[in-house]
């Protein structure tokens, strides 16, 4: 199939077409987000079918994140590689396709393999949709831009909460994993044919033969990067921890009613939807700077993870609900929308898969140390402590990251006037 032809980068910010580049890559992030919150609402049931313990439930969490944490990293390097279309298709496909073959599955083995091989694609289309919305968008409008793209973490968890607990009612929670797959697949097939490249440089533009692989070398130098990455498996510690663990703790914690636990964490979700383009704009027009403002926002999600693990009945978490959803979630478009201006936009793609890899690290632990810990003290406050020392930490990290804020001239790309501001020592 012939590609359609690349604007210049400077015509890329300013074409109208860059909205339908977003909400592409939004609409195919929202997807993978979906799939990965079904196991959330699902996996009480998906345990009992498959004959797991409640304490075993973490390992599929964990298999989905060792290969999601692998796709980040490999992601980011071939969208930098091979082109933000293909991986973004490609990799939603096939993730799609195995998000089928889970809910046919009949053993625990070939399940948790089936999650780790879902979570081995599904991690890629992150830096994909990052390095697109990068070269389609200038840095003054990057904010907004990557608040509504990071919308679909939050969307994915209220769609999944409010459609999966009524979905197993009614046929089972295999039929989650059979629908939800099936639209992941129909949604690549659209990326596939509608995404076009930023600029005529892009290896999927007309007239580009083979692009030379990316250097690598000034990321592994880059110490603002590392902190930025380890600031986020900090804030991702408590926001999948939550998002993993939510349903079952409320379940089996507190007595609370399935389908008013999935009420919940939607509502927890649909706050961050609201509240995650919001922030962004808020921080393009101040122009001042994203890193005291995520410090802040990591703040208030320890406090919040506190109180909601205060509560113990189904009006209390209600309450709690969209102010933990505020904390989980603002500090990620922030984040997102630090990283081309950290990277350059030539690097934006691997840097983005290099650093959402080391996030999502704490997806990986989370899961089975909550687990540990729920089953060891019986506490549903206890496990909330936990999920509390990430956030917290992440907070402190802030501090020491230099940000660059690029002057509201910067190009499409990422790469020219920009002002550096030294964190306080």
């Amino acid at each position: 199939m012939s590609v359609l032809a690349a604007p210049p980068a400077r015509a890329a910010s300013s074409s109208p077409y860059r909205w339908v580049i977003l909400i592409l890559s939004w609409l195919a992030f929202t997807m993978t987000s979906v799939d990965r919150s079904t196991w959330g609402p699902a996996s009480a049931s998906v345990g009992e079918s498959l004959g797991v313990a409640l304490g075993g439930l973490g390992v599929f969490v964990t298999a989905y994140y060792i290969g999601y944490v692998v796709s980040n990293a490999a992601g980011g390097f071939l969208t930098d590689w091979i082109g933000a279309r293909n991986i973004l298709a490609g990799s939603l496909f096939v993730a799609g396709g195995f998000m089928i073959l889970f809910g046919s599955t009949h053993s625990a083995g070939i399940g948790i393999a089936f999650q780790a091989v879902v979570g081995l694609f599904a991690g890629a289309d992150y830096s994909a949709g990052v390095k697109l919305i990068t070269g389609w968008f200038a840095e003054k409008d990057r904010g907004l831009a990557m608040g509504v793209y990071m919308t679909a973490t939050s969307l994915g968890t209220m769609i999944a909460n409010a459609i999966v607990p009524s979905l197993i009612e009614a046929s089972g929670w295999r039929t989650s994993y059979h629908a939800f797959g099936a639209v992941s697949m129909v949604v690549a097939v659209l990326c596939f044919l509608l995404v076009r490249p930023a600029t005529a440089a892009e290896p999927e533009a007309a007239g580009v033969k083979r692009a030379p692989l990316p250097d690598l070398r000034p990321l592994a130098r880059n110490r603002d990067l590392l902190i930025l990455g380890l600031a986020g498996f900090g804030g991702l510690w408590g926001t999948y921890g939550f998002i993993t663990w939510s349903n079952t703790l409320m379940i089996k914690g507190n007595d609370i009613e399935p389908v008013t636990a999935g009420l919940v964490v939607s509502i927890f979700a649909f706050a961050a939807v609201l509240c995650k383009p919001l922030i962004g704009l808020v921080t393009d027009l101040i122009g001042r700077g994203r890193r005291i403002p995520t410090m802040g926002v990591l703040l208030f999600f320890v406090i919040a993870l506190l109180v909601f693990g205060g509560m113990s009945t189904p009006a209390g978490f209600l309450v709690v609900a969209p102010f933990l959803g505020i904390g989980a979630y603002l500090y990620s478009p922030l984040m997102t929308a630090m990283i081309p201006g950290l990277s350059g936009g030539r690097l934006a793609g691997s840097a983005a898969g290099a650093t959402n890899a080391v996030w999502q690290l704490g997806s990986v632990i989370v899961p089975v140390v909550i687990g540990a810990v729920f089953s060891a003290t019986g506490s549903f406050y206890a496990a909330f402590l936990a999920l509390a020392v990430g956030p917290l930490v992440g907070a402190v990290l802030m501090f020491f990251v230099r940000e660059k804020r690029p002057s509201h001239a910067a190009d499409p790309e990422g790469t020219t006037t920009e002002k550096k501001t030294e964190a306080p020592a």
